[in-house]
């Protein structure tokens, strides 16, 4: 006679056992459609290049990392350090934490804004939040270049001011990719932040006034705190997608100022180093984990601190 014990493990394996039949397309799609290419790229990335832009299949070589960081002159072969590469590296770090530190700053009045609006308001600032993502990425940095450049809305808005005199040379630069990418990753900072301030009981907030709290004390001792979730939430948000940026370094960076992406292009277009562009590849996923490694670990801890 079967016992209970038994019963009851049994069922715990057969509803294991369901589980992972139901899940097994969506597991497969995501191998093939996602692990699958990165596996691609990796193996690329340990293949002699090929003459025409491809790899030389069969056969090893470590060129492709190499030149990730170094390089060989042409004429007494000596090697040196990669300048260009590492520019673009630092550049693309660089620009994403300005641009996560901006849109932080932007994003959490606006958040703290919309979360101590009455509750039937709420919907309507979030929905105006959201409303830049019914347009596509492209539109939406043409729509900044149309701002920034020389006879944009900006410079001439301030030369009618009496600001300027003349328009400043925004366009093909660090500051245009800057203003582009704030701009068309702010929502993403805002809606994590809002998440975590809509429910931060703000009868805390009250009690820290009745004991005499500066403004800036209750911020920084009893809200920050108690937001931190959503201020990590955003913040990998906005700087996983900077840094691997296409669309906004090409349309307003030019061909001057190149971020990971561009040169990640460049290796598999113009440029034929398939090796090299798959070992940059890998490399900024590497960059991606260890943020979202960085993002975990906060999370564990700030759980585990808030029980």
């Amino acid at each position: 006679m079967t016992s209970a014990a038994e019963i009851v493990r049994q069922a715990e394996r057969d509803d294991v056992r369901s589980r992972w039949l139901l899940s097994a397309p969506a597991l497969l799609i995501i191998f093939f459609a996602a692990i699958g290419p990165l596996f691609v790229m990796l193996a690329y990335s340990f293949m002699a290049k090929g003459d025409y832009g491809d790899v030389r299949f069969g056969e090893f070589s470590l060129d492709g990392w190499f030149s990730v960081l170094f390089q060989r002159d042409i004429f007494d072969d000596t090697i040196g350090l990669a300048d260009a590469h590492l520019s673009i590296f630092w550049r693309s770090v660089k620009l994403s934490l300005i641009t996560t530190i901006v849109t932080l700053a932007l994003g959490f009045p606006t958040a703290y804004f919309i979360a101590t609006r009455p509750p039937h308001t709420r919907e309507v600032w979030v929905f105006l939040v959201t409303i830049p993502f019914w347009t596509n990425l492209l539109i939406r940095t043409f729509a900044m270049q149309e701002v920034i450049r020389n006879e944009g809305i900006l410079n001439t808005v301030m030369i009618r001011l009496g600001l300027i005199d003349q328009p400043i040379q925004l366009m093909y630069t660090d500051a245009a990719i800057l203003f582009g990418m704030v701009y068309v990753y702010l929502p993403l900072m805002v809606l994590p932040l809002y998440a975590s301030m809509e429910k931060l009981d703000f009868r805390l907030v009250e009690a820290g006034y009745d004991l005499y709290a500066t403004r800036l004390r209750v911020l920084w001792r009893i809200i920050i705190p108690l937001v931190r979730p959503g201020i990590v939430a955003g913040s990998i948000l906005v700087f996983i997608p900077s840094l691997g940026a296409y669309v906004i370094p090409r349309v307003l960076g030019g061909g001057k100022s190149m971020m990971l992406g561009n040169l990640i292009e460049l290796q598999f277009g113009a440029g034929r180093n398939w090796p090299l562009g798959a070992a940059i590849s890998i490399t900024l996923m590497a960059m991606v984990m260890v943020a979202l490694l960085v993002y975990v670990r906060n999370a564990a801890r700030s759980g585990a601190q808030h029980g």
